[in-house]
């Protein structure tokens, strides 16, 4: 019998919800992906390069045009100068950047340090490298950085950080001033940085992203992840971007050529003609989304669910306490999709170590007007 490497590994929760979501006729508020098109202009520009006979290989490192594109937004968003020819590299989705820069600077021994509750992709990536994953929680109340556990968690093995902001399953931000005090935590030590910023644009309340791409310190050890799936409602694309200095973007290069080589060549030409004629779509995000997690949390403010609402992202966490505190939140979860039709994500699977005492699970509003209101009207009733 094969031994395998990832021993631990099953199928993933967000394929277990959707599946049940699937056979129950239930809402899917699980899975994050939005359940209506992208802009149209988009999708039609798929259609006419693909006639055009845009259907071959595109470069491994991705569309020059595209690369322009977001080299052009980042200096817009940021005011930062990207070389896109070595410093911007396009990957079938930003998973498949997080696992290339993993694999291109962790070596077996290494120490990686993730922050719970994380993403589940970021340790089956470590562990494939040889690496292993130290676990910093948290604060349970806000999900903002513990820095007396970070510092304590850094050793001379350590080798690489990963961040999240806008954080997933939280929707918390990283600051400015934390990114400062990360720059003076790791200092000249031998560290580098997946900065995994997917959500970049989906921020609310006036509040501006905080990127490690306008930090000049962390820049320098960085590679920061983004996608075009989330920015641009087609998460069925699969199409991402890493951006990382040159020496760095090379090491990345020599994996992502062996993982996939490209990504799908007429997507490419459609994000690159669609982000140069409507370059304000970005701007536009924040507001577009902010309009739903409004509309969502108004309805659910009558239910005994209780909430903050998310200062980012498309995922709002609620808190089932004074409904089924007999139910852990997987249980619950399991019990909202079976029996009020309702489909959602339990936090405890973003931990190593889950929190006994905390109820939370995680709903997605990146949905249509009507599917929130349903949804709401099933939650509101229990």
């Amino acid at each position: 019998m094969i031994s395998s490497k990832l021993p631990n590994v099953g199928t993933t929760i967000f394929t277990t919800m959707s599946q049940l979501a699937a056979q129950t006729g239930a809402l899917n508020l699980s899975q994050g992906f939005p359940d209506f098109n992208g802009p149209q202009g988009l999708l039609e520009a798929v259609g006419r390069h693909i006639a055009q006979g845009h259907n071959q290989y595109a470069p491994m490192t991705g569309l020059q045009s595209l690369r322009e594109q977001v080299a052009a937004k980042i200096a817009r968003s940021y005011g930062v100068a990207i070389d896109p020819d070595s410093e911007v590299t396009i990957t079938p989705g930003a998973t498949e950047a997080i696992f290339c820069a993993v694999q291109a600077v962790v070596q077996a021994g290494d120490e990686v340090i993730v922050f719970d509750p994380c993403y589940d992709s970021y340790e089956p990536s470590v562990e494939l490298a040889g690496g292993r994953c130290v676990h910093v929680q948290l604060s349970a109340d806000g999900f903002a950085i513990d820095w007396q556990k970070l510092s304590d968690a850094i050793s001379d093995r350590t080798r690489l950080i990963i961040l999240n902001s806008p954080h997933n399953p939280s929707g918390a931000l990283i600051s400015r001033a934390d990114l400062d005090r990360l720059a003076a935590l790791i200092g000249e030590r031998d560290i580098y940085l997946i900065s995994d910023e997917v959500y970049e644009h989906l921020i609310f309340d006036g509040v501006q992203h905080a990127s490690v791409l306008a930090h000049e310190q962390l820049l320098r050890r960085a590679f920061v992840v983004s996608s075009f799936g989330k920015t641009y409602h087609v998460t069925g694309w699969k199409t991402g971007y890493v951006v990382a200095p040159p020496g760095l973007t090379l090491e990345l290069r020599k994996v992502h050529q062996y993982v996939n080589f490209c990504g799908v060549t007429p997507l490419q030409w459609a994000l690159a003609d669609y982000m140069a004629s409507n370059p304000e779509h970005v701007e536009e995000l924040p507001t577009f989304y902010q309009a739903k997690r409004d509309l969502f949390c108004d309805l659910l403010a009558p239910s005994r669910f209780t909430f903050t609402r998310t200062p980012g992202t498309y995922f709002q966490l609620v808190d089932y306490g004074q409904i089924r505190p007999d139910l852990n939140d997987v249980e619950m979860s399991l019990w909202l999709t079976r029996e009020h039709g309702v489909a959602t994500i339990p936090v405890s699977v973003f931990y190593q170590n889950p929190i006994a005492e905390q109820r939370l699970v995680r709903l997605c509003f990146a949905k249509r007007e009507d599917t929130l209101r349903a949804a709401a009207q099933k939650l509101a009733a229990i």
